[in-house]
C-alpha cells in the first residue's frame, strides 16, 4: 500500500486539504496528515482540521509521495519551512512523487523541482517566483514525471483521481470515480 504524506499549514485551502484527503483514503492509501505547528490547523475560510501528528514526527519517514494543498496563507507558510523544502528535496532525490495544487507549486519551485519542467497552479502565483525553464499550462492537472501539479478547488477531485492513478493504479482510480457517481 502507498504511503502518503499530507502537510497541512495554517491557511491551507480546506476544500483541497479534505478532497485529497477524503479521496486517497477512498482508495485505500495510507495518508498521513501532518500539522506544522501544534495548534489546530485554521484553513483559509475557517474551517479546523486536526492533523494525524506532527511534521516533526514524520518528516524523516519513508513516503510515496507528498502532497502539498494550496490556499493562503497556507503555501505561504509551507514554502518558509526550512523542513518542507528539505522533504521535498529528499523525496524527488529518492525518486518519489511530489505534488502541489492551487498556490502551493510555488513551494515545489523553491524546492528547485519546477526547473525543465510543465506546470500548472492557480493562476499568478508562480508569477513572481524565480522559476527557470519552466513550461506553465492551463490544464486541470500537469504531470511531468514524478512532480505532479493542479490549479486550484475546482480541479482537487481531478488532481486526487490522477494521484491514485500514479499510486494505485487506472483500476482503482476508476472504481473510486465510479463510487463518486462521477
Amino acid at each position: 500500500m502507498a504511503r502518503v504524506l499530507i502537510p497541512l499549514a495554517q491557511g491551507c485551502e480546506e476544500l483541497e486539504a479534505v478532497t485529497l484527503i477524503d479521496l486517497l483514503r477512498r482508495a485505500g492509501i495510507d495518508v498521513v496528515t501532518a500539522s506544522l505547528d501544534k495548534n489546530p490547523v485554521q484553513c483559509s475560510r475557517g474551517t479546523v482540521l486536526l492533523a494525524d501528528t506532527l511534521l516533526e514526527t514524520v518528516q524523516d519517514d519513508d513516503f510515496d509521495m507528498i502532497i502539498l494543498p494550496g490556499g493562503l496563507p497556507g503555501a505561504d507558510n509551507l514554502q518558509q519551512d526550512e523542513r518542507i523544502i528539505k522533504l521535498l528535496k529528499r523525496l524527488h532525490q529518492e525518486g518519489k512523487y511530489t505534488a502541489a495544487i492551487c498556490a502551493a507549486p510555488k513551494v515545489l519551485a523553491s524546492a528547485g523541482l519546477l526547473e525543465n519542467r510543465k506546470a500548472t497552479s492557480y493562476p499568478g502565483s508562480l508569477d513572481t517566483e524565480n522559476i527557470k525553464r519552466t513550461t506553465l499550462t492551463n490544464k486541470s492537472v500537469e504531470i511531468d514525471g514524478k512532480v505532479i501539479t493542479s490549479r486550484g478547488p475546482g480541479t482537487a477531485m481531478d488532481f486526487a483521481l490522477q494521484l491514485i492513478e500514479q499510486l494505485a493504479g487506472k483500476e482503482q482510480k476508476t472504481a473510486v470515480e465510479t463510487a463518486l457517481c462521477r
